[in-house]
């Protein structure tokens, strides 16, 4: 069954969407999808609120590369929250349902306009859904939720984007607890009682406030940090370059802080690749089999392969005289325009102090090359970053990382030789970072010579296997709430360093004539 046929009825009995979403019994009870019919029925109770839950995903498996991976199924998942939902919250009747889009959620509209719905919760499970900005429209209380490393990225930017607009009727919760869910469910309680939406929401924040741990111990490892003088880092910014890969173009494009971005075709990339000497080739995939403490689902061929794009990727970089690379890796790969994932070949750059960056991001890459500049030489860590307020962490998450977090001659850390985590194809690396130490955290915005800037103690690496396999673990200094705030200004990634970076950071901004905006 696909997406489609899912939300506009039931394939083996060809009722209507309205009965599907209300209750087909048979049909949800051997398919499990939302958990038991008595969920499902209309309020018998008039003492009781109406709330739909609707989750915001491509459909109950995932059948194509996306967070969490491909082949995950949402089925378990929705049917713990239901069930949790029905036991824990007396008071509420809850209906379940499931939207893809801005379509599907105008009809739930639709229909709910004479069903007694008293409120909505919108559960992100894939990240770019759109479906919580239509039902935001109904002026109805909205509890939007995050399934962590599913619905992370598109949540974090929409609920920017709410509290930007000073959203009245949006609540929300990011949270790996079910408590957390079960006391954001509650302040429905308000609404039910005769309070507003804006009392709702009200509610969920200060429930959220309530749930969050107070900071711990921020005091970190001294970690030998030696930053460059400004002068010499605003030097090394002219003369350095990146290149970045995205389609067939190639030329000059422009300037970021001083440092040159030159567009290179994927073709030129993927004739080094097949041009990389095969022996060569081998010796750097045996030496990646000798340092990883584990090759997981990854076969010797597809490391060789990458070993090869490694090769690719220093050879077109040696070509241009640049200090850096960044490729749309998976626009490239399931283009058929290149033939390996470069994560791996990233991974090295990363260790040797050059540049390896994720998605052809040129902001971040830029941002890479600048910090490792100031920094002598650390890497830079490109991350999808995620919140969980039930452990006051930010967790930083993506499938590319140095194993090297101090620099070339710094210390190494154990990692992982795994598969790309969204489709469980190619290689890719899960490095267990050290923790104990500061980090900071930053992206540079040439547009409005500004730079974001937030620091956490690096306190745990998560080995969960839904969404990217390097999974950092930080406790933010200063105000967590704060970091809700800026992912629609800004986008998903972020560019992590270890060090205290924080007053460098500013004095680099001070001689460039820029703002340094804290995000905590």
């Amino acid at each position: 069954m696909n997406p489609h046929e899912l939300i506009q009825g039931c394939a083996c009995c060809g009722v209507s969407r309205r009965q599907f979403l209300t209750g087909c019994a048979a049909c949800l009870g051997s398919a499990g999808l939302l958990g038991t019919p008595a969920l499902l029925r209309a309020a018998e109770d008039p003492r009781k609120m109406r709330i739909r839950i609707v989750y915001s995903l491509h459909g109950p498996k995932q059948t194509g590369p996306d967070w969490p991976n491909k082949g995950f199924d949402f089925v378990p998942v929705m049917d713990k929250i239901n069930s949790e939902l029905s036991r824990r919250c007396k008071n509420f009747e809850f209906v379940a349902s499931l939207a893809t889009g801005e379509a599907q959620a105008k009809q739930i509209l639709e229909e709910d306009k004479a069903s007694g719905v008293g409120g909505y919760i919108v559960y992100q499970m894939n990240c770019w859904n759109r479906v919580v900005q239509t039902l935001a429209t109904s002026a109805k209380p909205v509890l939007y939720a995050d399934f962590q490393y599913g619905g992370s990225g598109g949540f974090l930017v929409y609920t920017a984007g709410f509290l930007r607009e000073n959203a009245p009727n949006v609540g929300f919760v990011a949270s790996s607890e079910i408590r957390d869910l079960v006391e954001a469910v509650k302040c429905f309680e308000v609404v039910r009682k005769g309070g507003t939406p804006a009392q709702f929401v009200q509610a969920t924040a200060e429930a959220r406030a309530r749930r969050t741990p107070k900071a711990g111990r921020l005091a970190c490892k001294d970690d030998g940090l030696n930053t460059l003088p400004i002068d010499e880092c605003l030097k090394r910014f002219k003369e350095s370059k990146i290149l970045a890969v995205r389609g067939q173009e190639s030329g000059p494009a422009g300037e970021i802080m001083g440092i040159k971005v030159v567009h290179v075709p994927f073709a030129e990339v993927n004739d080094a690749w097949k041009a990389a000497d095969k022996d060569e080739a081998r010796a750097v995939a045996d030496a990646w089999t000798k340092a990883a403490r584990t090759v997981e689902g990854v076969s010797r061929e597809t490391l060789e392969t990458s070993a090869a794009m490694y090769l690719a990727e220093k050879a077109v970089m040696k070509k241009h005289g640049a200090c850096g690379i960044t490729i749309n890796c998976l626009g490239g790969f399931y283009g058929g325009h290149i033939h390996a994932y470069p994560c791996l070949g990233f991974h090295q750059l990363l260790n040797e102090g050059l540049v390896g960056g994720c998605e052809c991001d040129v902001r971040s890459a830029v941002t890479m090359a600048a910090m490792s500049i100031l920094t002598q030489g650390r890497p830079g860590y490109i991350s999808d970053p995620v919140m969980d307020s039930s452990k006051r962490q930010i967790i930083y998450a993506h499938c590319v990382a140095a194993n090297k977090a101090f620099g070339p001659q710094g210390p190494a850390n154990p990692f992982e030789i795994l598969t790309h985590s969204e489709d469980r194809q190619g290689a890719s690396v899960r490095s267990i970072l050290p923790v104990g130490y500061m980090t900071t955290t930053v992206e540079f915005e040439q547009s409005r010579k500004e730079i974001l800037l937030h620091r956490a103690k690096a306190v745990a690496n998560d080995p969960d296997d839904r969404a990217c396999r390097t999974k950092l673990c930080g406790e933010p200094v200063g105000d967590f709430e704060k970091l809700f705030r800026y992912w629609d200004q800004w986008g998903w990634h972020r560019v992590t360093y270890y060090g205290d970076l924080k007053e460098p950071v500013h004095a680099l901004a001070d001689a460039l004539g820029w703002k340094v905006t804290e995000e905590a």
